[in-house]
């Protein structure tokens, strides 16, 4: 009975308020990923943050650098370095790898280290669109959430197309085209297969590392890249 007498009228509105808040909070990933769906996105999460943390620090930083890409303009070399180096089961997973996940949880056990990455190319894009870089299990699960939308409502060209014009190529670089200026001096379309695999090997360090002063680690990394790149064929409608 006392139970029942709690439920007063003030209480079953508040309880109506916080089920309505939850309900918002969950349906707000579908909407943003449903607009990205048809709308390519003029600014994302880490492009914000960033400008915002030169404006609260009062430190000189350069300006963020994106340029839209349409599908059609970035050549096949580059989205073939991206799927080779960073997801090779991009095209038959749904958002998760679990045969990656489970092969860096046994390494880990194995060796005692942290887990090393194991993220997709949908989680990564989520990561670079809608949130934000760092590790929390906050952050993981957020990316998660989106992922899980982003598979239901967007083709794989379309997460692949979102990636590649969003993914940060440099401190301040967005995107493939911007990544391409930035770096050579040329446009995206007039790539080398050499120059996009070593931009697709410096996406997991993209503010550290130098495709134009590469170390050796780099290097290796480039020709793999490439080797894999040569013998792969990238299963998107506009090569059928």
């Amino acid at each position: 009975m006392a139970g029942i007498d709690l439920l007063t009228p003030k209480a079953i509105r508040r309880l109506k308020l916080g089920l309505a808040a939850v309900l918002v909070v969950l349906l707000v990933p579908a909407v943003q990923v449903g607009c990205v769906r048809w709308v390519n996105p003029p600014t994302t999460s880490p492009m914000v943050l960033r400008w915002l943390g030169g404006k609260l620090s009062r430190e000189e930083q350069a300006p963020n650098r994106y340029e839209w890409t349409a599908m059609k303009g970035v050549p096949d070399t580059f989205l073939t370095c991206v799927w080779v180096a960073e997801d090779n089961r991009f095209f038959q997973h749904w958002g998760f790898d679990w045969q990656e996940i489970n092969a860096a949880w046994a390494e880990a056990r194995a060796t005692g280290r942290p887990s090393r990455g194991a993220s997709t190319i949908t989680q990564q894009c989520a990561r670079a669109l809608f949130l934000w870089q760092g590790r929390s299990w906050l952050r993981k699960g957020l990316e998660a959430y989106y992922t899980v939308w982003m598979e239901l409502l967007l083709s794989k060209e379309r997460i692949l197309e979102l990636y590649v014009n969003v993914i940060e190529t440099g401190d301040g670089v967005y995107g493939i085209e911007a990544g391409a200026q930035h770096h050579y001096g040329i446009h995206a379309a007039e790539l080398t297969r050499e120059q996009a695999a070593m931009l697709a090997a410096i996406l997991p360090k993209p503010k550290e590392w130098d495709p134009n002063h590469p170390s050796e680690r780099m290097l290796r990394k480039q020709a793999i890249i490439v080797q894999r790149s040569e013998h792969a064929h990238l299963p998107l409608e506009r090569n059928q």
